[in-house]
């Protein structure tokens, strides 16, 4: 992973130098909240419900097993013992003093670490594929352009006060698990004819209370321009986007309102004009150096028979196992290995609701140790909001599951009905309308059958407080949205919703309902799948499939006639 040179330390220490005055300056009043604001944002904190919400910045979801002990310790010192990990993988800590975040500031700055940028009207932290790197189908690592990406933009004066804020998420494989389709910019890893790399360009995805999907504005652009075109796309936006109304200002509302063709030509123009070939061009050079940063680690050779003798014993000897194996690992392109996914969807722990995403300061320091003696000393942070080790020696998985086991992050759910993605709501944030955990908790104990569960399949479950859709609840199979309706607390369902490849937007299925009904109608749409999906030997068909197929009439039917 990418190490900072004398430079970026520098730069981060002295930026929490700088934030270090602006707070104390501030609790002594003598800085205007109007002008505290704009610069708390600019170092990630929030003020929410309840307390200050800091969000630290996990660049493309990569973390050092050190920097997660760090973290441990941040949330032991300085918060309630817990982080809460997002769909952009990063981490966000509920309960800081404000007094005291310049000091977390300065110890995450010990470990390479920064909450720069994770707030604000400006570039975000870039996201990817969790199995970057180690995908059999991969046309190529997108790390190293990731790296890139966050290097160009991180304090880039041009684009620190955008209209609104800005989000670029970069795949390298044909599936997308990196929902590139709601994001401010989807980049897609292709190769041409003649082997040459290069993007597909996608634009004015997003979500929040105008969801669109992106549309693509160019099918290849050759990988020495990807910064020299971004900033184009940059300045069109900053040039053109709406700044009277911040609810009309994300660069999704000014595609749509223009077009994707009209849209793309005044990229175009801008770009060819005053960008294209410039110092923003990359070279061979330049790949090279980002490339070092993501080295394959010392994987070893194994007996492909033998190994998979050995593990088809365990899976045939114990079902526990072979169901976290079949549902919490992922296929590696080195024989041997397998990338395993880590539940931080505990569900009920004994009887109390662990929320989605969340993770304890006791777990975080033994993932940390396991991550160092499973898999080379790296985490990865999901979509999802579930953590990865990218490589596990497969005749290691049984310890490693024992292990995961005792901590309760070895839950066999991963792309099941609770799996869920869930925004913190009510409970914490000052934006929701909406509480989500307690229906998080009650949709837990009506999907409680692993087996039952196992057989509906793939289902996604988003579910967000407000309509600022943090946890995308637009691309849900199932989405539910908290709404609020005189003081009480009702939930919106839409059906249908996908972020992957084929990404569409759910639709509604009727009026809300009220929180005590929220998992029985769940259970309705839910008994709809089941008595109407088409199977065969070979494949049963999806929820979304099922969706498109008979639309929503027979769902509506069941949970309203």
């Amino acid at each position: 992973m990418y190490q900072y040179n004398y430079a970026d330390q520098t730069l981060v220490e002295e930026r929490v130098a700088q934030f270090r005055d602006q707070t104390e300056r501030f609790l002594a009043g003598e800085l205007p909240e109007e002008q505290f604001l704009p610069l708390r944002l600019q170092n990630g904190l929030y003020i929410q419900r309840y307390a200050p919400m800091l969000r630290i910045a996990v660049p493309y979801g990569l973390l050092a097993t050190y920097q997660l002990r760090k973290l441990a310790e941040i949330t032991r010192k300085y918060d309630r013992g817990y982080g809460h990990f997002t769909t952009r993988t990063n981490m966000q800590l509920n309960w800081p003093k404000l007094e005291e975040v310049p000091d977390i500031l300065a110890e995450l700055a010990s470990v390479q670490m920064h909450s720069i940028q994770t707030s604000g009207n400006c570039i975000r932290n870039t996201t990817t594929d969790p199995y970057a790197g180690i995908h059999k189908e991969e046309i190529a690592d997108p790390r190293p352009y990731c790296e890139i990406i966050r290097q160009w933009s991180t304090f880039h004066p041009e684009f620190a006060f955008l209209p609104r804020k800005f989000k670029i998420a970069v795949i390298g494989t044909a599936n997308d698990r990196a929902a590139t389709q709601v994001h401010d910019v989807g980049l897609h890893l292709k190769a041409n004819d003649a082997g040459e790399l290069g993007f597909e360009v996608i634009v004015g995805g997003g979500l929040g209370r105008t969801p669109v999907i992106g549309k693509t504005i160019n099918k290849f652009l050759p990988r020495e321009h990807l910064l020299s075109y971004l900033d184009a796309i940059l300045r069109v936006y900053n040039l053109h986007g709406r700044r009277d109304n911040k609810f009309k200002a994300r660069i999704k509302i000014l595609v749509e309102s223009m077009g994707g063709p009209a849209f793309a030509k005044l990229v175009d123009a801008e770009w060819e004009a005053n960008i294209k070939d410039g110092p923003l061009t990359l070279t061979d050079a330049n790949f090279a150096t980002a490339s070092s940063f993501f080295t394959e680690p010392d994987y070893l050779s194994f007996d492909a028979l033998q190994v998979q003798s050995e593990l088809q014993q365990k899976l045939d000897g114990d079902k526990d196992f072979a169901d976290w194996y079949n549902q919490n690992t992922v296929a590696h392109k080195v024989a041997g290995y397998r990338a395993v996914v880590i539940s931080l969807k505990a569900g009920l722990v004994d009887g109390t609701y662990v929320p989605s995403g969340d993770i304890s300061e006791s777990q975080m320091d033994a993932l940390a140790d396991l991550a160092d003696k499973y898999s080379f000393s790296e985490l990865r942070g999901t979509y999802q909001q579930n953590l990865v080790f990218a490589d596990v020696q497969t005749n290691q998985l049984y310890e490693l599951w024992q292990q995961l086991s005792e901590l309760h992050l070895a839950r066999p759910n991963i792309n099941t009905l609770t799996d869920m993605i869930v925004c913190p709501g009510w409970d914490f944030c000052s934006l929701a309308n909406a509480t989500t955990h307690n229906i998080a908790e009650q949709i837990e104990k009506q999907f409680d059958d692993l087996d039952y569960l196992y057989d509906l399949g793939d289902i996604r479950l988003n579910m967000s407080g407000c309509m600022n859709a943090c946890a995308h609840h637009h691309t849900g199979d199932i989405g539910i949205l908290g709404v609020d309706k005189k003081g009480e607390y009702w939930y919106q369902i839409s059906l249908g919703g996908n972020s992957s490849n084929n990404a569409k937007l759910g639709k509604i299925l009727g009026r809300a309902v009220p929180s005590d009904d929220v998992a029985t109608t769940i259970q309705k749409i839910i008994d709809v799948y089941l008595e109407q999906r088409v199977s065969n030997e070979n494949d049963v068909e999806s929820f979304g499939d099922l969706v498109d197929r008979v639309g929503l009439a027979p769902f509506k039917e069941k949970v309203y006639g």
